[in-house]
């Protein structure tokens, strides 16, 4: 379920862009960007999640592919990753992550152009997800456009047990993938003509051997990953009713959403899966 879209501060989206959670991996959405470009496709509203949130929201702001295409590349794990000291004590199973979240969310600030979503240059929305009620909770155009978007994002990016939730007016909140990795019922429910959705999440494949010798975090990670995989296949099963539908699937499920020394090929990926989707599709018209 989703909280009621108040329809009359925004008009409906013709084509919206849909881009999904998955880590390192969501740096192939620049890559489907320049290809949309390339391609002369007007996008009039996009809907990110997790990492999809935090490009959506660079776009919004006035970044373009070759703008990110950099940020990307400048990126490294220890601009993300600050780890938590006290979670390692004893006690520390009493923190609410393993990771230092205003380290994460002070790269945010630093690096998101859009400082307030009125300024957006299209319709933006982000999801989140309360752990209070349990239901998705939405930022941006026409639904919240008072809180900030670097909380939105920092919220939509918190994956639970690595990241502390994001606390917001009474509210705690996590990664938006935890319930919707891919919203596209959303966004024929804004109103889209046309859903462009951009999937980078993860496939599941056999764990290394060593895997579950790893600890907790490992075993998080795997039941996250199961999660996740369940939200693809119910996606792919279920019956789409709803507007045109063309799904951008780059080749990268088999890896890992936290592999920083990939960024090069998830760029040409994420811009060579949408060529292709684009091709197949002018050639089924």
């Amino acid at each position: 379920m989703t909280e009621p879209i108040r329809r009359s501060a925004a008009e409906s989206p013709g084509t919206v862009l849909v881009l999904g959670g998955g880590g390192m991996k969501g740096v192939a959405h620049i890559g489907v960007w320049k290809a949309l470009e390339e391609a002369g496709i007007r996008v009039d509203a996009v809907i990110g999640t997790s990492i999809g949130a935090l490009i959506g929201c660079s776009l919004a702001g006035g970044h373009g592919w070759r703008e990110l295409a950099q940020v990307a590349r400048a990126l490294t794990k220890d601009d993300i990753v600050s780890i938590n000291r006290r979670a390692v004590l004893f006690g520390g199973v009493r923190e609410e992550a393993v990771f230092d979240g205003g380290h994460y969310r002070g790269w945010i600030d630093r690096n998101l152009p859009l400082k307030s979503f009125v300024d957006a240059r299209f319709p933006v929305r982000v999801n989140a997800v309360s752990l209070v009620t349990g239901q998705a909770r939405w930022f941006g155009t026409g639904v919240d456009t008072e809180s900030s978007p670097v909380d939105a994002v920092y919220a939509s990016c918190a994956i639970p047990i690595y990241f502390p939730p994001l606390r917001l007016g009474g509210d705690v909140l996590v990664d938006g993938g935890v319930t919707d990795v891919l919203p596209i019922r959303y966004a024929a429910e804004w109103g889209a003509d046309r859903i462009i959705a951009v999937d980078v999440g993860s496939e599941m494949t056999p764990p290394a051997a060593d895997y579950f010798d790893r600890g907790m975090i490992a075993i998080h990670d795997r039941v996250l990953t199961l999660n996740l995989q369940q939200q693809r296949v119910r996606a792919q099963e279920a019956p789409w009713e709803g507007p045109p539908l063309l799904r951008i699937r780059p080749r990268i499920g088999h890896l890992g959403g936290w592999d920083f020394d990939r960024t090069q090929f998830f760029l040409e990926e994420g811009y060579r899966a949408a060529r292709e989707a684009l091709q197949g599709e002018a050639a089924t018209a």
